[in-house]
């Protein structure tokens, strides 16, 4: 049986619609060759800005705006990501082609932009078991992931028109000392082991010997694979938090968020991805790839999968203190510092054994 396994929007979420009549009189207005009636519904994933699947007659694009009541400048900049995405398919990279954009607040009470509708399959964990790639497919998944990532870390962010996105120099301290301090900022919990994790990452800094842009949250949930063949990416999605960085540094945030077949049940339960299905490359095999494809060496990988473990562990914990606080009321983030300790413990494991992969 052939199961359609492509990624599906739902009825939208309560307090999140969007005006129909003002966006579509906007819509046709602003983009060739469409024709109503606009029907609206909702892309399930994300937990930050909002997708929405648009239909105008027969033709389908995506929409993404702020999160209801978000600060625009506040990490949900909508005409950054359409620069970005319109300057990364200037050269032909893996986005949807970005076709509209407007500050207009009267249309739909934030800015918005209208981009292609790509279809194909996302890889999620808790995907159903029917779903799950076979371990010979799955090493062909994950090598065409790494490809990707490759791929984008060789852009000429000049060529792409992106070459002043962000502050390349310096961008390594400024990563471990910013995420330091949104860990104390947050605290509630002593961890003594998140103590430890942030002095180690402030003595052993790598310094940056290559630019490039990077994504800076390239995880499965984030590709679309091509429907006929899932072992080749369509395209690459998510771009909000992408600026010029050093490369390493976004290989070690995808490496914090890549766990192990070998790895404790513990960190498969965290739900990341589902890079511990059987075929993956492991965290090893996927540096040892990369060198071998860019050239460029890593020379301290416990350094750059640590700062990727400290990243989601700080995020971890800023979502813990806004529960504590009572600013978000869902239970499940109660067992949040569980998940503090089991991260912290294998990047503890990872410093004091001198390896990222077989910890514990």
């Amino acid at each position: 049986m052939n199961m359609d396994w492509n990624d599906k929007a739902i009825a939208t979420r309560p307090g999140e619609e969007l005006p129909i009549s003002g966006l579509e009189a906007c819509l046709l207005d602003h983009l060739p060759n469409t024709s109503g009636p606009l029907t609206i519904k909702q892309f399930p994933g994300g937990y930050s800005n909002l997708t929405y699947l648009i239909s105008m007659g027969d033709t389908e694009y995506v929409l993404r705006r702020p999160p209801v009541g978000a600060k625009v400048k506040s990490g949900h900049d909508m005409g950054r990501e359409y620069r970005i995405l319109s300057g990364l398919k200037s050269v032909d990279h893996k986005v949807p082609t970005p076709f509209y954009y407007t500050e207009d607040l009267t249309i739909i009470g934030s800015p918005f932009y209208v981009m292609e509708r790509v279809r194909g399959v996302i890889l999620r964990h808790g995907m159903p078991q029917d779903m799950h790639p076979k371990a010979d497919k799955m090493k062909k998944i994950s090598t065409a992931w790494l490809d990707t990532l490759i791929r984008l870390h060789q852009v000429d962010p000049q060529q792409a028109g992106l070459g002043d996105l962000g502050r390349p120099q310096g961008y390594v301290d400024r990563q471990i000392s910013g995420w330091g301090k949104r860990y104390y900022q947050a605290k509630t919990d002593d961890f003594l082991k998140i103590d430890f994790i942030i002095k180690w990452l402030n003595e052993h800094q790598m310094t940056s010997r290559h630019i490039s842009l990077i994504h800076n949250d390239f995880k499965y949930d984030n590709l679309i694979l091509n429907p006929d063949d899932w072992t080749k990416v369509s395209a690459v999605l998510d771009w909000e938090m992408a600026t010029l960085g050093d490369p390493l540094m976004d290989l070690g945030t995808s490496l914090g968020y890549w766990v192990n077949p070998s790895d404790p049940d513990e960190m498969k339960d965290l739900q990341f991805s589902p890079t511990h299905l059987a075929g993956n490359l492991t965290r090893e095999e996927i540096i040892h790839q990369y060198e071998l494809k860019t050239g460029r060496i890593m020379e301290n990988p416990v350094f750059y999968y640590v700062y990727g473990l400290l990243k989601i562990a700080v995020i971890i914990q800023q979502i813990y203190y806004r529960y504590q606080q009572g600013l978000t009321q869902d239970p499940r983030f109660a067992s949040l510092p569980t998940a503090m300790k089991h991260i912290s413990l294998i990047a503890e494991q990872a410093i004091k054994k001198n390896k990222i992969d077989n910890l514990i």
